[in-house]
């Protein structure tokens, strides 16, 4: 939040006062209120009309309906875009125990309004949140909505510091639908400016997932340019995935692949066994520090990280097979995780990559770095046709004589790329979320 601006200085005053979840659950009712008097926040709270009233008069009370089914659930919680996945989540969850809390129409402050009784008095394992886009085609700016994404925040890490809390950042509509992309993407910038450096809330590129080349929602996944269809919903479900798998959610059995007569395993899938920190270079800073520059970790002191399952930072895990490079909450956070080991040998390397929307990563060959990320959206190999966004890649890298030839899932990234005589293999992370299995080598 921008601090001594009026909304600031608004929300101080009311949380000065009084505890807005708790003054709301005095006098809890399911009931649309008919007036937004007292009500925390500062944004609209309710497009008004006998439409939205019934709305959600109707939803708050089937979320009544299933208090005792949703306890402890992961929770779902925005507009209508969210209450677009229905109870059953289209079948894209199966196992997982999570709940719906979308509204059609509501707002970021009607969400502040009924957190604790939809939400938090059912002890949430988690929430994953999308909202906004309504106060936004409502006329609010962008500043309103962020904090009232505090505000959401705030509530969820004061009922536990631990769930994890998932933030999606809002989706790309149009101009026609009183939703600039420029509006929205400032909305984005704005939300994660407020969140940067919180390690309880993860960050979601759904923006960059969804626009097309123009910054507007895709034609062909929102047919009114504002609310996805099945094609959409699924695209928005893999993207989600890898997330909740680190959390613990899904893809909770350890991974059964079967080694190659021939290659040696890199990763053991148990522990960190044979990766470390490296020495880093100084780097020269630079003279004028770029707002919003990544955070580069510097190494002065090697680091072996033999039967742990994570690094001394949290930032590299092992879970369930996976080695995972966890979202940074600093927004982008550069490190390079390497093998004690150096190869000094012709080889091949083979392992398969993950990556949420728009992650950034890369694959370390003896030092210089093949670019390993979402491809799609991030490239530099935005036309590859066998490349499976947010869902596992194979990655090959065959070393000869000083070249290396590189495929993602057998189409090729780089024919003839020079590479060190000898050199560790390294894997970076920067901004998202990636994850690693399966990396083994041949050596000749």
């Amino acid at each position: 939040m921008i601090k001594n601006s009026p909304v600031h200085l608004a929300l101080a005053a009311f949380f000065f006062a009084a505890d807005p979840v708790s003054s709301i659950a005095e006098e809890y009712s399911i009931a649309l209120p008919v007036s937004d008097d007292g009500i925390p926040g500062t944004g609209m709270f309710s497009p008004g009309g006998d439409r939205f009233k019934a709305r959600w008069n109707e939803r708050r009370t089937h979320f009544e309906s299933r208090r005792e089914q949703d306890r402890g659930a992961l929770f779902f919680v925005g507009d209508s875009i969210t209450q677009g996945w229905g109870d059953d989540f289209r079948g894209y969850f199966d196992g997982v125990k999570i709940a719906n809390r979308g509204i059609g129409g509501d707002t970021s402050r009607g969400v502040i309004y009924r957190l604790q009784r939809d939400v938090l008095s059912l002890d949430p394992s988690g929430v994953v949140i999308l909202i906004g886009t309504n106060e936004l085609g409502g006329g609010a700016a962008p500043e309103v909505i962020a904090s009232d994404m505090e505000v959401i925040v705030s509530e969820l890490k004061k009922h536990s510091a631990e769930m994890p809390i998932i933030i999606n950042s809002m989706f790309p509509s149009s101009e026609a639908k009183r939703r600039p992309s420029q509006t929205i993407q400032e909305v984005n910038r704005l939300v994660a400016e407020a969140m940067k450096g919180d390690p309880q809330v993860t960050l979601l590129d759904t923006f960059t997932l969804f626009a097309d080349g123009n910054g507007d929602s895709k034609a062909e996944l929102f047919p009114d340019r504002l609310h996805l269809n099945e094609e959409g919903y699924a695209a928005w479900a893999a993207s989600l995935r890898p997330l909740l798998a680190t959390f613990g959610y899904v893809d909770t059995e350890a991974d059964k692949f079967e080694i190659e007569e021939g290659f040696e395993s890199l990763f053991n899938g148990k522990d960190l066994t044979g990766w470390g920190f490296r020495i880093t270079p100084p780097r020269k800073q630079p003279k004028k520090p770029r707002p919003n520059a990544p955070v580069w970790v510097e190494i002065s002191e090697p680091e072996n990280f033999d039967g742990k399952v994570a690094s001394s930072d949290g930032r590299y895990q092992v879970i369930n097979e996976r080695l995972v490079v966890t979202t940074p909450a600093e927004g982008r956070r550069i490190q390079q995780l390497w093998t004690q080991r150096e190869f000094p040998n012709d080889f091949t390397l083979r392992l398969e990559f993950r990556a949420t929307p728009n992650a950034d990563s890369g694959v370390f060959i003896r030092q210089p770095q093949l670019q390993c990320r979402d491809y799609a959206l991030a490239g530099p190999y935005t036309e590859l046709e066998a490349y499976s966004p947010q869902d596992w890649n194979e990655l090959e890298v065959v070393v000869t004589g000083g070249m290396a030839r590189a495929t993602c899932n057998g189409e090729l990234l780089e024919e003839e790329w020079p590479v060190p005589a000898v050199g560790p293999i390294g894997l970076e992370g920067d901004r998202g979320q990636m994850e690693y299995r399966r990396i083994r080598m041949r050596e000749d």
